[in-house]
C-alpha cells in the first residue's frame, strides 16, 4: 500500500468514500479553471466550448455531491452532522496503526 495513501486516508485502503471526495475536490478545481479560462477567451467559438464544458462539469459535480450525500459520506444541510463526521474521520486518520 502507498504510503501517502496512508497517511490521508488513515486506513490501508482507498474507499469509495475517499474516492468520491477527491473526485468532488477535482470537480470544483475544475469548474473553478472552466470559469477563469471562459473569462480569458478572445472569441466565441471559444467561449461556447468553454461554456458547455463548464456546464458539464457543474453537471458532473452536482451528480457526485448526490451521490456523496445519498451514501451518508457528505451532509451539507446539517453543519453539526457534518463536523461530527469529519472529526470521526481525522479520528481515523489520526489514530491509524
Amino acid at each position: 500500500m502507498d504510503v501517502f495513501i496512508q497517511n490521508i486516508t488513515g486506513t490501508e485502503h482507498l474507499t469509495d468514500r475517499v474516492l468520491a471526495t477527491d473526485l468532488l475536490f477535482a470537480t470544483k478545481t475544475g469548474i473553478i479553471n472552466d470559469a477563469r479560462a471562459l473569462s480569458e477567451a478572445a472569441t466565441p467559438e471559444v467561449r461556447q466550448v468553454l461554456k458547455n464544458h463548464l456546464n458539464e462539469s457543474i453537471h458532473f459535480h452536482a451528480r457526485v455531491f448526490t451521490y456523496m450525500v445519498n451514501k451518508g459520506w457528505y451532509n451539507p444541510y446539517n453543519a453539526e452532522d457534518q463536523i461530527k463526521m469529519d472529526m470521526k474521520y481525522s479520528e481515523t486518520a489520526l489514530n491509524r496503526k
